[in-house]
């Protein structure tokens, strides 16, 4: 057996896919309610590896947050939710997109059986204490959930987006 070779930066760039990235592209994350601003970090490293964008309130705090968790220290597609985010939820659904919302529902598919969104996609998450509230599960065109087999109940926001973000970017 032959020991495994590490890929040089060089050799990973020139393998990845192509894609064309800009704002507004046909997936997005959208942590609308947020706790925990180290969530947030993850989820932007997450977008930029599957060549989403990233959606947040404009809450006081986030923008720190988003500033600590930008590892890659390059501009990041991050826009801003103004005002209500049921508004701004029935803003893209009246424009075409699909919402999809990671939770445990009863009409919630498997994650194994989502398939990669051939259509602008808004991805949505609740977070760790209640999840979506009402007025964002009354939205969603679909619900996915991550099967567990531990003790806990749900895996934390960030975790929980990154699995979905990478079904629906279809790398894995």
């Amino acid at each position: 057996m032959t020991a495994a070779r590490l890929r040089t930066r060089t050799e990973l760039r020139g393998q990845r896919r192509p894609r064309a990235h800009g704002c507004w592209n046909h997936l997005i994350a959208a942590p609308l309610w947020p706790k925990h601003g180290v969530n947030l970090g993850t989820l932007l490293r997450t977008c930029d590896a599957t060549g989403a964008c990233l959606a947040v309130p404009r809450l006081p705090w986030v923008p720190e947050a988003l500033a600590i968790g930008n590892t890659l220290r390059h501009r990041q597609c991050v826009h801003w939710v103004q005002g209500r985010v049921d508004t701004w939820l029935d803003r893209q659904r009246a424009g075409g997109s699909a919402v999809l919302g990671v939770e445990l529902t009863d009409e919630s598919i498997r994650l194994a059986d989502l398939p990669a969104a051939r259509r602008r996609t808004i991805m949505v998450l609740g977070n760790e204490g209640y999840g979506i509230p009402p007025e964002g599960l009354e939205r969603l065109d679909v619900a996915v959930e991550i099967p567990m087999v531990g003790s806990g109940a749900s895996l934390n926001v960030a975790v929980a987006g990154s699995l979905v973000l990478y079904k629906l970017a279809g790398l894995s």
